[in-house]
């Protein structure tokens, strides 16, 4: 999983892809590299760590060049290091590159056997190889058509030639790729941000499409070479949008963004005077809907909590069962779907490949797929029959906060407009749910006002290496998603559990200095969570208590307790899972964690 930037045009293009890379950092970050033409020559420079040690080596450079490839790196062959850092190089030939070729071991020997000397460990070097010895006989363009009939996987990447040096190659197949348009300047990169400052106009290529930029033009073909007629689109994204704008790391001010993004899902989808969800916006018909007997939810990491959040709502509000899986497990387990199912993909990106794997899987079987996803002209949206967009923003830091709880608002419209059409619910109660989803933006501001209470909670435990987090119900997918967080960022080891099933386990495990995270909301469990309150204090435990509750015994019998004030059953999570963000964030800081990018993790996850 990378990014990947390039720029041909009338301006130096060494800051532009700089500046590029620099905003892909969230895609990953084990290494970095740039290469750019200088006379004729295709200079390169590559470093292991982040984008700063990479920085160091270019800001010296009294050079200017109009066309230069950037890169930045997430392992997945071969460890982080300068020589595995991207780009690669084969005589003129230089690639940088997303994704993974699954027979690049047979491709590389038969190279080896011509004598091509490899000088990395990675699948990317091999490809770089492959399209040099095709370039040697014909157009840079036509060499990477010979080179993609003969490997298989996952891909896009960007290719320039000494010999070519007014020309940018650039392929996608199952990976992300965006082209911008500028006023004599063209771009390519793996997401928008990437050139957002420069252009806000972009064609997405789809799979099995190649594009060249010239330095006055596009040309967008399918792997035939066949020309194709793309459209032109304008992003709406302010460019500060993907900046911190004061806050100290992006992922404090996601959180703090989440009153805008929840009320930017809601915007222009419902008529709340009559109940409506407007469910012909993502392309959904009643005629559908009565069709469907069952639906599939899948999803991976952070989206599947919300999967299972998701159950809930469209079981009890519509009354359709739902199955929710994890999406790597989906397509080896051979699912009963058919074509009176529907099937739900999460997914932030939209581009997260188990996910895609499964959607696949879905439809191969004659389900209807509906994508729920955050990036318009993502693979999820393009492949799905239907699409509910999420319009959170970018997500820049890795831990998703704002994408998780737009996610959540989008279930629940999903679950009333379903509910409504199968007549489950009536129009009074579409209006009353529909006037609650109102009223959650500011429910949010109020949460937001309990930071410091949630700050000096983390400073008292942000040294302690094991959390528990409980909750019944809606309650026990958010102990799951509170436990993925601290664990994400802070790197303490947290597990959520079903409240009801601590006692067959996790019980073993409380003592004096275990901080035991419980999350109360629904008042019909509310008697249940305060016995496992007592069981956690009966042996030691430290209870912190969030609850939408407004009862003294909670309060009484916890160690630390905060009250937020409730909208609804279903609602109330997105309101305690701020609670949760604040307080993973916070415990992070305090241990100096790198909040936005932890180790390990990449915000896309574009391989199995």
């Amino acid at each position: 999983m990378c990014g990947i930037i390039g720029y041909i045009g009338k301006n130096n293009a060494i800051p532009i892809v700089m500046d590029g890379i620099k905003r892909l950092e969230y895609r990953g970050y084990d290494s970095a590299g740039i290469a750019y033409l200088i006379e004729n020559n295709i200079e390169i420079k590559r470093r292991k760590g982040k984008i700063d040690e990479l920085k160091k080596e270019v800001d010296g450079l009294r050079i200017s060049s109009n066309l230069a490839i950037g890169h930045t790196r997430w392992a997945t062959h071969g460890k982080p290091s300068d020589e595995n850092a991207h780009p690669h190089r084969s005589d003129g030939i230089v690639i940088v590159h997303n994704g993974i070729l699954e027979n690049y071991i047979e491709i590389k020997h038969s190279l080896e056997k011509e004598g091509y000397i490899f000088k990395s460990e990675t699948d990317s070097e091999t490809l770089c190889h492959l399209i040099s010895k095709y370039a040697k006989t014909r157009p840079l363009e036509n060499a990477v058509r010979e080179a993609i009939k003969q490997i298989k996987g996952s891909y896009a990447f960007a290719v320039i030639n000494e010999s070519e040096p007014n020309k940018i190659i650039a392929v996608r197949k199952e990976s992300p790729l965006v082209i911008g348009l500028g006023d004599g300047e063209y771009f390519v990169a793996s997401d928008v941000p990437a050139f957002l400052n420069y252009s806000k106009e972009v064609i997405f290529l789809n799979d099995n499409e190649m594009t060249i930029l010239y330095n006055d033009g596009v040309v967008i073909t399918d792997f035939d070479g066949n020309l194709l007629n793309k459209t032109v689109e304008v992003i709406s994204w302010n460019p500060s949008m993907a900046e911190k704008g004061g806050y100290r790391h992006f992922m404090l001010k996601e959180i703090y963004e989440q009153p805008r993004s929840i009320a930017d899902t809601i915007r222009g989808r419902i008529i709340p005077e009559k109940g409506i969800v407007a469910i012909e916006e993502f392309g959904l018909t009643p005629e559908i809907i009565n069709e469907v007997d069952k639906i599939f939810i899948v999803a991976c990491g952070t989206s599947y909590h919300s999967a299972i959040i998701g159950k809930y709502l469209i079981e009890e509000l519509s009354r359709i069962p739902v199955e929710v899986d994890i999406a790597s497990e989906f397509r080896y387990r051979n699912p009963l779907i058919n074509n009176r199912n529907l099937f739900i993909a999460i997914t932030q990106s939209g581009e997260t490949a188990d996910t895609l794997a499964a959607m696949k899987e879905a439809k191969r079987l004659g389900a209807k797929c509906l994508s729920i996803c955050n990036v318009i002209g993502s693979t999820a949206s393009r492949e799905s029959d239907f699409v509910f967009y999420t319009h959170s923003g970018p997500e820049i830091g890795v831990a998703s906060t704002k994408a998780f709880t737009a996610q959540i608002v989008a279930l629940y419209l999903l679950a009333i407009s379903l509910g409504r059409h199968r007549e489950i619910l009536s129009q009074k109660d579409c209006i009353n749910l529909i006037n609650d989803i109102l009223r959650l933006p500011s429910g949010i501001e109020n949460v937001l006002e309990h930071d410091e209470e949630i700050k000096k909670i983390s400073k008292r435990f942000f040294k302690t290496e094991d959390f528990l987090y409980l909750g019944r119900g809606l309650d026990y997918p958010l102990a799951l998603e509170g436990a993925l967080k601290l664990k994400e960022i802070s790197y303490i080891h947290a597990e959520g559990y079903p409240a009801g099933e601590m006692k067959h386990g996790p019980i073993a495990l409380i003592d004096e200095d275990l901080p035991v995270v419980v999350i109360a909301n629904s008042t019909k469990h509310f008697d249940k969570v305060i016995s496992n309150i007592e069981e956690v204090k009966s042996r030691g435990g430290i209870v912190i208590s969030f609850t939408t509750i407004s009862d003294r015994i909670i309060r009484d019998i916890s160690s630390f307790c905060i009250y937020i004030e409730g909208i609804n059953d279903y609602l109330n999570t997105v309101i305690l899972t701020i609670l949760l963000q604040l307080l993973a964030y916070h415990i992070a800081v305090f241990r100096g964690c790198d909040v936005d990018q932890p180790r390990n993790l990449a915000k896309s996850v574009t391989v199995e």
